[in-house]
């Protein structure tokens, strides 16, 4: 038996752009709270459930914002998502259109295959609004407000937790029923939504204090950082790269700063201690990011493999294969109180993420271990440390039963192995010391996907997106300089501005994503900057009134909310 140990860590990182219109508190999409209910509940019991199970969590402070903001809701009766709100109403006769359209235009938004087929009262709903709609016109105000009632009541059925269904009998009651929900069902599937969703934090904050868990952070809204900071970055992987019009995001440094500040004040107050890590969002790195990292004590940051290896040609290094270089953390040089870098195995992280959800989960779960042996094999003499990061929320939904045979049997066969040793990432750099591993002389700016910034920049609409951000700045930073603005109205431009900052408004503008989701985030974006304006009390522009992008992309793997590494 092997005496040398290999080391790894399991990152899922957890995250939701702000669906909130800010100017009325209503969200305009339900994602945050659906997630809540499947994924985070889950990804929470499978560590619970195994006391030698280690992982790591990324917390993106924006999710965690609006998870208290819907614990508040279900705390109060106050509901200002238009879905939840439905759910808890009482009756389904009298409903608004603009009720009835959200009902019919979010109740099959989900994976079918895996969350509409097993169930055939669901099924059946499906099938039936396809039949009525082929009819044209105003064909689908003839289904019944029971029809809509049972729609509402199978869909939240279908994004709860696996791990909720086996905990609690009401979910299982309630599809065994199957039809003619009622308002005392609802009203307690309420309940039980309540429940999962208003003790998510505390479980999470549990497990990081029991010593399970490790949870880090990414500045605040999730911005692609170097971008802030410098254009220029995205053509260090890509030097033909087409730039926005305008030349640089003003004031860009200063952002990212207070998007670390603020995540680092949210982090404490969240879970009685600061970070010792971040996942910068989408894995963006450059030399400029991760000296800011430096300055706020941060003591590891991760990326994507890709990123080393074009790091590692620019320093005039080369590796024939992974096991020469990947599996260790790296120092920059120059950086002697700087964070230690991990890099993503890009491999293993997209057979998680795309293709074990086609396997049974036993033979996956086999598959996995045989790969981490193989690693342990070809990394002769030394204790290698494999990162395995990615999305912890979406990849599940294409699984059966949410990924719950494969990822309890996961951690089993993990916790179970002889030489195989789950931690997290401060776990390692406490047990190896700082200084272990390799130095860098710097990293080539790039991305977890395919290690560019081609997903955020580049495409026309992308640049659109950017030059209508860039223009929303300068105009912030003159009326800040005329003195206009008082602190607290200060405070509110900036928080409004964060919004506006996040990497997903960019990620979902091109083409080649799928149409409906396009319009959704185009929409909330250009709202986005419009309130920014009215906050300014300066006139919007004209611009903002005309969509972005349109999107005709229909065939983009896991819908587009992920992407492959290569």
């Amino acid at each position: 038996m092997s005496t040398r140990k290999l080391h790894l860590i399991l990152c899922w990182h957890m995250h939701q752009p702000d669906y909130r219109d800010t100017g009325t508190g209503e969200f305009r999409l339900p994602w945050t709270y659906l997630h809540a209910l499947k994924d985070y509940s889950d990804m929470a019991a499978h560590v619970e459930a195994e006391p030698h199970a280690k992982a790591v969590f990324n917390f993106v402070p924006v999710l965690l914002d609006q998870l208290e903001d819907y614990s508040d809701q279900l705390a109060t009766g106050q509901y200002r998502d238009p879905l939840l709100r439905l759910l808890a109403r009482a009756d389904f006769e009298k409903l608004s259109s603009d009720e009835r359209e959200v009902i019919l235009d979010c109740g099959f938004r989900c994976d079918h295959e895996q969350m509409v087929s097993p169930y055939p009262p669901y099924k059946r709903l499906h099938e039936l609004y396809k039949h009525v709609e082929s009819f044209g016109g105003n064909a689908l105000d003839y289904l019944s407000g029971q029809y809509l009632a049972d729609l509402v009541t199978w869909y939240h059925l279908v994004w709860m937790g696996e791990t909720v269904r086996r905990a609690d009998p009401l979910p299982v009651r309630l599809m065994a029923k199957g039809q003619g929900f009622d308002a005392e069902d609802r009203n307690a599937l309420l309940g039980l939504v309540s429940r999962v969703i208003r003790e998510l934090i505390p479980r999470y904050r549990a497990l990081l204090e029991s010593g399970r868990i490790e949870i880090s952070s990414t500045p605040h809204t999730h911005p692609i950082a170097p971008l802030l900071i410098d254009f220029q970055a995205a053509r260090e992987a890509w030097p033909d790269m087409v730039l926005p019009r305008a030349h640089h995001y003003p004031g860009g440094t200063g952002r990212v700063a207070a998007h670390i500040r603020s995540a680092v004040e949210s982090h404490v107050r969240r879970f009685g201690q600061p970070p010792a890590g971040f996942w910068p969002a989408e894995g963006g790195v450059s030399n400029a990011v991760i000296r800011q990292f430096a300055g706020a004590g941060l003591r590891w940051t991760a990326t994507g493999g890709t990123v080393l290896v074009n790091s590692l040609k620019h320093a005039g290094e080369h590796a024939e294969s992974t096991s020469q270089y990947l599996y260790r953390p790296y120092k920059i040089t120059g950086m002697d109180d700087g964070p230690a870098c991990f890099f993503r195995d890009e491999k293993l992280s997209d057979l998680i993420g795309f293709e074990y959800s086609k396997w049974h989960g036993a033979d996956a779960v086999t598959h996995f271990i045989s790969e981490l042996e193989r690693i342990h094999d070809e990394t002769k003499g030394t204790e290698a440390v494999v990162s395995v990061i990615l999305d912890g929320e979406n990849a599940w939904e294409y699984y059966p039963y949410n990924g719950f045979y494969f990822l309890s049997g996961l951690y089993k066969a993990l916790a179970d192995h002889p030489y195989i040793r789950m931690t997290t990432f401060s776990e390692y750099l406490d047990s190896h010391g700082p200084d272990q591993g390799a130095s860098l002389p710097g990293v080539t700016a790039g991305s977890w996907v395919y290690g560019t910034f081609s997903t955020w920049i580049g495409d026309p609409a992308k640049n659109a997106a950017w030059d209508l951000l860039c223009d929303a700045k300068r105009t912030l930073d003159l009326i800040e300089a005329s003195g206009k603005l008082n602190p607290a109205k200060l405070n509110e431009v900036y928080a409004q501005l964060a919004i506006c900052e996040s990497s997903d408004w960019f990620w979902w503008f091109g083409d080649y994503n799928p149409g409906h989701t396009v319009a959704s985030f185009d929409r909330l974006y250009r709202d986005n900057l419009k309130r920014l304006y009215r906050l300014l009390d300066v006139e919007t522009p004209l611009m903002l009134d005309e969509p972005i992008c349109h999107g005709d992309g229909n065939d983009m793997e896991a819908g587009g909310t992920m992407r492959r590494a290569t």
